[in-house]
């Protein structure tokens, strides 16, 4: 064989890998989700550097092909090396499976992995050992279904790359991560979001062809086998090549700089940023961030909570009149974002419940959630603490016992319960607020009575506010005033609810009826709540945990963190709009200040209604982490990058200067020393109490 022949089964799938991964940039380079424009320096740029990314990447994910092909031989199988080669695996197989081996100790599912490997080695060294004379065609099948997985693996990430696109603007992250991890959700979602069937019906078929010419044009291979020089020749090509990429990957990744952030995106290799996500789930701030001394920190958070001292947060927070113990009710909506509402412009009349709820509330018309995930949301309203670099607290191991919102209650007196239509394993929610003294009621508290309706996210908003009903009247009857913190679930994809509820149907799966339906339901539960004798002594509280979609042109687009907030409690909260800037964070140290709780406090988050805050905000992502103030956008990244953007809002929009939600974010040219070192001093002081544990709960 010639050396095109002897790596003939490398260059047909790279040519195939390639040639997906260009097509996927392409759609995705011309997807409406990609709100931008691009000079043709970073046009060049994205597909050449993208193009050399994605083939040192196939180089390195093609390492299981080459340990496949290079032991392919007929030696092995001569007498006796082939009985001595197959007692070793039946010998192998027998130790793990009734042995106590390492394997062991680690449990979980690396003991059964490891059988089925060994197991199907086995079995296939014995047929080939055994049968000789069908060994051609048993190798002939094992190469095609080698090739056949590689060619599906290929194809099915392509679609994966879209569909993720599709849904939030970028290429693998965290997300992908944790999609991984919560399988069944996922799966469920996906299932019931897109056509399945159709998709993988092609998805097979277009793997199946493929599979057929590569293998067509490859199995000289596997007829001709190459004997050991001619491997040694293969595997010192690979083995170069191998190096050569993991030193060419990291070099390529850096060069993802632009100030487009969609180019960098594009330019990116899908299945390298999925690395990077799972191997930095968890960020070292000190490690990665710009950093000052800790003493300066702090002292630049003194300025911003002045009643603090030394490295902490703890202060006394004192009312200004007596404790009002009123029951709290808190609602955290799913994906609902500030621009669903007419008071921000919206002309559909998707939320006519919540836009009249507003009329009669406090309205936080200038807020910003600090993520654009549920569990970040959920940490803001229960921590009060900023968006520190990697996961959420909600999701680390070292989750539990700490300073949070239902400790306060907890405090005074109240019950405190968390409420969740879908099942709270689901991100970590149960782990965490079980580990923080909440009680959980959640789906697997239903009654088969109790639903109506449900989806892989849970059950209806409906069936959620009729149980929560049900569990308020017999809180009220024990005499002790409640917290409950109720999270929705209809406003998420596949968006299903029950039909005849609005007058869009419940399985045309549209962000509008999901938006429309949660508006609906929570309208219900009002009309069922005012009929309680608890409804005239409750504070309502309403806000989502993050909007609908964060992808934007840079790393934080302003407009994709606005968020709806409001406190409603007829004759005790007096109606008006707060148009100052502030954060989601700071939403209930604000309902605990009409409260005029009396309590020690290391919240992040303050009472905006106290004449000594200073408006600002916190947004970040899991590596990007920003402060708006003064209508500047700091961000500070990994690697000590900061940038800095005018924040400008954008002419003609159609509705009042404090519900306009869309900036120009221009470049700063000369940097605001003051802001940076502002922002550092939130997330270094903040990472800091964590990694020291100086956010756990006062007893």
């Amino acid at each position: 064989m010639n050396l095109a022949k002897k790596v003939s089964p490398f260059y047909y799938l790279l040519l195939f890998y390639v040639s997906v991964s260009f097509i996927i940039r392409v759609i995705l380079f011309f997807h409406p989700i990609t709100q931008t424009t691009f000079a043709w320096v970073d046009t060049l740029s994205l597909f050449l550097f993208g193009f050399l990314s994605d083939f040192f990447i196939f180089i390195l994910v093609t390492g299981f092909l080459w340990l496949y092909l290079i032991f392919i031989s007929n030696s092995k199988y001569y007498k006796p090396y082939g009985y001595i080669i197959f007692g070793l695996f039946v010998s192998l197989l027998l130790y793990i499976s009734f042995g106590n081996t390492m394997l062991n100790e680690y449990g979980s599912a690396l003991p059964k992995i490891a059988i089925i490997f060994l197991s199907i080695k086995t079995i296939l060294f014995g047929l080939l050992l055994f049968l000789p004379k069908y060994r051609n065609k048993i190798r002939f099948w094992l190469f095609s279904f080698v090739i056949f997985l590689y060619v599906i693996l290929i194809l099915q990430n392509g679609i994966s790359e879209y569909f993720f696109w599709n849904e939030f603007g970028v290429r693998y992250n965290f997300i992908a991560v944790n999609y991984l991890i919560y399988t069944n959700e996922v799966i469920g979602n996906i299932m019931e979001s897109y056509p399945v069937i159709p998709i993988f019906s092609a998805l097979f078929i277009v793997a199946g062809v493929v599979t057929f010419y590569i293998v067509k044009k490859s199995k000289v291979y596997i007829e001709s086998i190459p004997n050991f020089v001619e491997k040694m020749k293969i595997s010192g090509i690979y083995i170069l090549l191998f190096g050569l990429s993991l030193f060419s990957i990291p070099a390529l990744a850096v060069k993802e700089n632009a100030q487009n952030i969609f180019a960098n995106e594009l330019q990116a290799n899908g299945v390298y940023k999925f690395y990077l996500a799972f191997m930095n789930s968890e960020l070292d701030y000190f490690k990665f961030y710009k950093t000052v001394p800790n003493s300066e920190a702090y002292a630049q958070l003194q300025q911003q909570l002045p009643s603090i001292s030394g490295e902490t947060t703890l202060r006394q927070i004192k009312g200004e009149a007596t404790e009002n113990h009123k029951n709290v009710v808190l609602i955290t909506i799913e994906s609902y974002s500030a621009e669903f509402m007419k008071m921000y412009g919206n002309e559909q009349n998707i939320t006519p419940f919540l836009d009249s709820l507003a009329t009669k509330s406090l309205v936080f018309t200038n807020l910003y959630a600090v993520g654009n995930r549920t569990v970040r949301g959920l940490e803001a309203v229960t921590l009060c603490f900023p968006p520190t670099a990697g996961e959420s607290v909600v999701k680390r191991k070292d989750n539990k016992n700490k300073f949070s919102t239902g400790a306060i209650f907890k405090q005074k007196g109240y019950d405190v319960k968390y409420m969740y239509g879908g099942d709270a394993f689901f991100d970590n929610m149960e782990d965490f607020f079980a580990g923080n003294n909440y009680d959980i009621v959640d789906k697997k508290t239903f009654k088969p009575n109790e639903i109506t309706f449900d989806n892989i996210w849970g059950v209806c908003d409906e069936d959620m506010y009729n149980k929560a009903i049900k569990i308020m009247d017999k809180e009220a009857q024990s005499g002790k005033p409640f917290f409950n913190h109720i999270m929705t679930v209809s406003n998420h994809r596949p968006f299903t609810y029950p039909n005849g509820t609005i007058d869009i149907p419940g399985d045309s799966k549209s962000r509008d009826g999901g938006v429309k339906y949660t508006d609906y339901a929570m309208k219900r539960f009002f009309e069922m709540a005012k009929k309680q004798p608890w409804f005239n002594n409750t504070v309502f509280v309403i806000v989502a945990d993050h909007c609908a979609s964060s992808a934007g042109k840079t790393e934080l687009p302003a407009d994709k963190y606005r968020i709806p907030a409001l406190i409603y409690s007829p004759s005790f909260v007096e109606p008006k709009y707060y148009t100052n800037l502030m954060s989601q964070i700071d939403v209930m140290p604000t309902v605990l200040g009409l409260l005029n709780f009396n309590y020690q406090s290391k919240f992040y988050g303050q009472d905006v209604l106290k004449p000594g805050y200073k408006p600002r905000a916190l947004i970040a992502t899991y590596q990007d982490l920003g402060l708006i103030k003064d209508n500047i956008l700091t961000i500070i990244s990994p690697k000590q990058r900061v940038k800095q953007f005018q924040l400008t809002l954008r002419p003609n929009q159609k509705v009042a200067p404090d519900f306009q939600i869309f900036y120009d974010q221009i470049p700063l040219t000369k940097e605001r020393t003051d802001l940076v070192k502002e922002t550092i001093s939130y997330y270094q002081t903040a990472s800091d109490i964590l990694k020291e544990k100086k956010y756990q709960k006062i007893n």
